[in-house]
């Protein structure tokens, strides 16, 4: 009974992470087992979550201004790169709006967007060093509960997506998303090359309302493969119309604590500070009455 058992184990384990997998980019690195991936995201929770904030208790935040700069600027060159090659392999080229299949083939141009595919994976793995700065830099009120999801979640889609479906209708999603990153990871870059100046940055709590922007375009355009058939999985709609939803109203309740919560508390100062400015003016002019009378 036992044999049975774990033979029937190795074959399921097989069939899904190796037989369905896509031939052309099951043996690219991290990318065979969900193991070392997984053991990342393990690794990076464990982290952020336990040890590096015991480790820095009882130490000074870390400046890190040239690491900061130089890991900004690369994130900014990497998101541009990968905006470039959505577009230009895909879908300002060949692709469908409306519904498009994935290229199995080891054609040049299949073989590219798979490899774009790849290396979205990789930058997302990357960006787990968003939080790590966070704790070394002893910054843990930016540690949200969206900001933990968002860099746990992604890396998973992202190697299901490099593991199965390397293209196809799904990388509209990649797309949109590197340019929301070109323009997140300048703003990094610029308030880490010119603290002095970050409050001069007055754009950024639109990155916000673009990042909620991408989510509605995911959404609506995921859609489009309840109407129209070109065999892409349509059982994929299962993951990316929730987790769209669910991350558009995580964005809007950050949007509205960080910034709506700031407005509303500068504008009750300002009307408090004008009432007490009425009334020291009326005082004055009632006491200039007097000395009339």
């Amino acid at each position: 009974m036992s044999n049975i058992y774990n033979n029937s184990m190795v074959r399921f384990y097989h069939h899904v992470f190796y037989d369905l997998s896509d031939p052309r980019t099951r043996d690219w690195f991290l990318i065979p087992s969900p193991v070392p991936g997984t053991s990342i995201l393990i690794g990076y929770l464990y982290f952020i979550l336990s040890w590096g904030p015991k480790h820095m208790q009882h130490r000074k935040p870390y400046q890190l201004k040239n690491i900061l700069v130089c890991y900004n600027f690369l994130q900014v060159l990497l998101s541009f790169w990968l905006f470039y090659e959505g577009l230009d392999a895909a879908w300002l080229r060949k692709y469908s709006w409306k519904c498009q299949s994935v290229d199995y083939s080891n054609s040049p141009e299949a073989l590219r967007i798979a490899r774009g595919v790849y290396i979205y994976f990789l930058a997302k793995l990357s960006e787990l060093l968003d939080t790590v700065f966070f704790v070394l830099r002893k910054k843990e009120n930016q540690i949200t509960f969206l900001h933990l999801y968002h860099h746990t979640v992604m890396p998973m889609v992202s190697w299901g997506a490099t593991k199965y479906y390397p293209g196809g209708h799904g990388t509209f999603i990649g797309v949109i998303n590197s340019f929301v990153h070109i323009i997140m990871y300048t703003y990094y870059l610029l308030a880490a090359l010119l603290p002095q100046y970050q409050k001069y940055l007055w754009w950024k709590k639109y990155i916000t309302t673009l990042q909620m922007g991408q989510f509605c375009l995911a959404f609506l355009h995921s859609c489009q493969l309840l109407f129209y058939d070109c065999d892409y999985p349509k059982w994929s709609l299962i993951l990316i119309l929730p987790n769209a939803v669910f991350f558009y109203f995580l964005f809007s309740d950050f949007y509205n604590n960080a910034y709506k919560s700031k407005e509303k508390h500068s504008k009750l100062l300002q009307d408090k500070e004008t009432k007490i400015a009425k009334t020291v003016s009326n005082g004055s002019i009632q006491d200039e009455r007097r000395k009339v009378d």
